[in-house]
């Protein structure tokens, strides 16, 4: 297992796509957080990183794709797919694998956002005049999320060999988990049940760990629905197998 995450993440550092697709999320994401008036904190004028924290999960609905995309489709186009499963490996070691290397990828790209924190910390009036406990909880929070678009993006990429298909597909799965079940929520014949539909959705997870209150349910959660799409991506491997 450990040869197959150690190729797999070299490959990924050894292309360019990962230093494009991880560089282009920060700039962005410090567009965003800096000059953009909509959304800079400057002009926000209070030293919190809520803006950022809320931004993110939609910048990972493209970041992760591009990450993941690759996993498995690219395996099947170049014709190592065969040579790999053949190998004295089970299933969910080389899945295990693929994910743990893409989600190392996904915490080396949040690793340098740590700027923005020390930046804000000491911008603030007086200085450090920041909630670190939220902010922790939040960079937790956005792990646990990027672990769970991860895990879509390894099923995704089982799906297909065309690596582009596989970017679409993840994107799309990951837009409805994230808000796909709140936007379901409002229907006005679902009112009932409403609070039951949004608790299956993503946001209100990582909304609540946003807050920096680290609640089992929620990491129950995320562990769980990982778990999910890794034994999706378990059955369709092991279908094609």
């Amino acid at each position: 297992m450990y040869a197959v995450f150690k190729r797999e993440l070299f490959s990924f550092l050894s292309s360019m796509v990962a230093y494009i697709t991880i560089g282009i999320f920060l700039l962005v994401s410090g567009l965003l957080l800096w000059f953009f008036p909509d959304t800079s904190i400057l002009e926000y004028g209070y030293a919190e990183m809520g803006g950022f924290f809320s931004l993110v999960p939609y910048l990972f609905m493209f970041l992760i794709p591009a990450i993941t995309m690759r996993s498995f489709a690219e395996e099947r186009r170049e014709g190592t797919y065969e040579l790999l499963i053949t190998r004295p490996i089970t299933l969910w070691q080389i899945i295990f694998a693929k994910f743990l290397a893409s989600l190392v990828l996904v915490f080396f790209a949040l690793i340098p956002t740590l700027v923005y924190y020390y930046s804000i910390s000491k911008l603030g009036f007086p200085e450090a005049n920041i909630d670190s406990g939220a902010v922790i909880g939040s960079y937790i929070g956005l792990f646990f999320l990027g672990a769970a678009f991860t895990a879509i993006g390894i099923f995704a990429s089982s799906l297909t060999k065309n690596q582009v298909i596989a970017f679409v597909i993840c994107a799309a799965l990951c837009a409805f988990a994230f808000l796909g079940f709140d936007y379901t929520s409002q229907v006005a014949a679902l009112g009932a049940i409403e609070g039951s539909i949004t608790s299956l959705g993503i946001n209100q997870h990582y909304t609540s760990m946003s807050r920096g209150v680290l609640d089992t349910r929620d990491l129950i959660y995320f562990i769980s629905f990982a778990m999910f799409f890794l034994l999706l991506t378990k059955l369709t491997v092991g279908g094609k197998r």
